[in-house]
């Protein structure tokens, strides 16, 4: 099981502004990674949450790159692509996967990594956070997103006031 010696990130992300940018394909799945996801951003204390919502997995990245720009301190981009008969899975979730990071690392604005490649729907589901499923991914992406938060804003906060942000 993949998650597997994950690390606790319990953090206080109070007065934060989170964007969930979620995928429409594979509703139930979908449902799951986002309710994860909610519970996630209350449990650290964000309550300003906006639902931003995608056709597809590819369309992740402007969206969650225009809700970085528009002023939001994290970004949560949850989608599934499960693999077919042809090339498409690799090439989608290629893209999408690199351009995440892409707007994360131009942006400087945490993106939460809740993209599910899957070999099958079932594989999906046992992810996607739900009663019967031994993982919530959406949960996971969310905690990421606002450790990674917290973590710049301490770094940021480090380097303002004259400080070194490698001790």
């Amino acid at each position: 099981m993949s998650g597997h010696g994950a690390p606790s990130l319990e953090v206080d992300a109070s007065g934060s502004r989170v964007a969930v940018v979620a995928s429409s394909w594979h509703e139930e799945v979908m449902d799951g990674l986002i309710a994860g996801a909610r519970t996630a951003l209350a449990d650290g204390g964000v309550t300003d949450v906006t639902l931003v919502r995608a056709a597809g997995s590819f369309e992740l990245a402007v969206l969650a790159q225009a809700c970085a720009r528009a002023g939001f301190d994290a970004v949560v981009a949850l989608g599934v692509i499960i693999r077919g008969g042809t090339p498409h899975f690799e090439y989608v979730s290629s893209a999408a996967t690199d351009s995440l990071a892409r707007v994360a690392l131009d942006t400087g604005v945490p993106v939460g990594f809740g993209l599910l490649t899957c070999d099958t729907e079932e594989q999906a589901l046992d992810r996607a956070g739900l009663d019967d499923s031994s993982e919530d991914k959406g949960r996971e992406a969310a905690e990421a997103a606002l450790a990674t938060l917290v973590t710049l804003r301490s770094v940021l906060a480090e380097t303002a006031l004259g400080g070194r942000a490698d001790r």
